[in-house]
């Protein structure tokens, strides 16, 4: 085709408010209970077929572990062998397939979940994952059908960046693919993230292999198929149910693997980091390592901060989604002058909400996403029961006889330096450490001393003191929230992403992202070529 395309107007996706009465809340109240009656059989996708192994494993919602939503298919090691084989093997055509044809399959991906699988996807991941419809709303719908639409924008603007040209000379930038496949390795708290991370890597030109969380696959079941029916071929993204230790053990010593997409803990990702470089002389090329891992989120109030702004942000901010968001907020500083009329607030909220099954839209708290998460959240709550530095100001109760259910939990730290303080608990668990009004300039080094560096919120009133903090926690976090919680990043607004144990910083929902899965080159072309050696110079 003879033409330079222009792109559909590209746009964020509106958020639906599923209030009482409104038809989305009927489609989606609908729509959950018919996913519930239903037992779905989840298959791995490689290549074209769609696989059925026998070995399988029971997927239950969170907030009612007795539940039975269905089972999925597990692979083994020759089934990721098999994966990366057809990744392979679907490359050439796919990496030549014109730029233009890549994106609109995932255009049309993403109006399928805006539309007609708008209320499938959200209530798959309500079930699995124990996310209100808001939460799911933001998430599923919304940051998912975002991603896919900026990212075609974002490749349109890459590939438009080319180099000038002297006279008589053409020079030109092409951006291919990595020369190999990609592995994806997705979390289960977001399915935005768990089909961003396969399918930005695709839209360039790459071919993937998928493995997502065992918690998460009952909704990544859905995001593959809406990838398929947009007319995605066969191989170019592959998903495939396997534990990760099996997984990485094939994948890694692939002379062809190209690069890792990564979303999940710091342990996982420096574990792998380890293990592609004792691999590093199999490899045909430098393989490309994109993490986004832990956070140990901050929110930071100055004297002069409005105490209902602070506790709304540290409601919302820790508490939503069960805390389980790497930009979740963890750890609190307040002054001391506004720290019990904080507090106080933060308490009478909590009073107010509501935890259970998510299917009742009245809770704003579901359950954590398995036991071992329960089990390990739980730990940190005991142990703040029984330190004498720390003091359990709200909440502390849990149980997990029918879901895996933990109060939202505000504990006060005695030290600035306590272990609630610094480890990430990834749970509804927020710690508040009160510094005097006169200590703000020594509390900068607080903050920043910390492994991660993910978000963090400032409050304050007095620009002076906004630009202060700005400039003493430069390097603390990678995206940073003024008057505002830390946490709702929205695609091509506030790209994603930190430093330090937080990960490499490449920017979901930027441009910057996508140029981690292409490999420039450079041609250029002269049209009337010299024909003989000597310069002027040589006269």
């Amino acid at each position: 085709m003879n033409a330079i395309l222009q792109l559909p107007a590209i746009h964020n996706e509106p958020i639906y408010g599923y209030a009482p009465g409104s038809p989305e809340r009927a489609a989606l109240e609908a729509t959950l209970k018919a996913l519930r009656k239903e037992q779905r059989e989840v298959p791995c996708y490689v290549g074209a077929e769609r696989i059925f192994t026998g070995n399988t494993q029971s997927l239950q919602p969170p907030h009612d572990h007795r539940h039975k939503l269905g089972v999925a298919h597990r692979g083994d090691a020759s089934l990721v062998s098999k994966a990366i084989d057809e990744a392979l093997m679907a490359k050439p055509a796919w990496e030549r397939m014109h730029w233009e044809d890549r994106a609109a399959i995932f255009l049309k991906a993403a109006e399928l979940i805006a539309g007609p699988y708008r209320y499938k996807v959200n209530a798959a991941t309500m079930l699995a994952q124990s996310k209100t419809a808001h939460q799911s709303e933001i998430d599923a719908v919304c940051e998912l059908v975002d991603f896919l639409r900026f990212n075609v924008e974002y490749m349109r603007m890459i590939y438009s960046q080319q180099p000038g040209s002297g006279p008589g000379i053409w020079n030109k930038m092409e951006y291919r693919p990595l020369e190999g496949f990609v592995f994806a390795l997705t979390p289960f708290n977001f399915t935005a993230i768990a089909g961003n991370l396969p399918s930005s890597a695709a839209l360039m030109g790459n071919t993937v292999v998928w493995k997502c969380a065992d918690s998460q696959i009952y909704s990544a079941d859905v995001i593959m198929q809406i990838f398929l029916e947009a007319g995605l071929p066969p191989g170019v993204i592959n998903l495939v149910h396997v534990d990760g230790p099996t997984a990485g053990s094939v994948i890694f010593s692939h002379p062809q693997f190209a690069g890792l997409h990564f979303t999940g803990s710091t342990g996982v990702f420096n574990g792998m980091w380890r293990t592609i470089a004792q691999h590093m002389d199999h490899y045909r090329s430098y393989p490309r390592i994109v993490g986004e891992t832990g956070g140990k989120d901050f929110i930071l109030a100055y004297k002069d901060a409005r105490p209902d702004e602070v506790a709304t942000a540290i409601v919302r901010g820790a508490f939503e989604f069960q805390g389980q968001k790497c930009s979740a907020a963890s750890r609190v500083y307040l002054p001391k002058s506004l720290a019990g009329t904080i507090l106080e607030r933060v308490k009478a909220d909590l009073k107010r909400i509501k935890m259970g099954p998510v299917e009742d839209f009245s809770n704003f708290v579901g359950a954590v996403i398995d036991e071992r998460s329960f089990k390990k959240i739980a730990g940190y709550i005991d142990h703040a029961k029984e330190s004498p530095d720390l003091e359990i100001i709200a909440g502390g109760g849990y149980d997990g006889s029918k879901g895996w259910f933990i109060e939202p939990t505000v504990v006060l730290s005695h030290k600035p330096d306590t272990r609630l303080m610094r480890e990430e608990i990834f749970g509804p668990v927020v710690t508040v450490y009160i510094y005097d009004d006169a200590q703000w300039e020594q509390v900068f080094k607080l903050v920043d001393d910390n492994e991660y560096a993910l978000t963090g919120a400032i409050f304050a009133q007095d620009r002076r003191i906004i630009r202060q903090a700005l400039d003493a926690l430069r390097h603390s976090a990678g995206n940073i929230y003024i008057n505002d919680k830390p946490t709702g990043a929205v695609v091509n607004q506030q790209p994603f992403g930190g430093g330090r144990g937080s990960g490499t910083n490449d920017k979901a929902g930027s441009y910057l992202n996508l140029l981690r899965w292409v490999s420039p080159r450079t041609i250029k072309e002269t049209f009337v070529p010299p024909t003989d050696f000597p310069y002027p110079f040589l006269s």
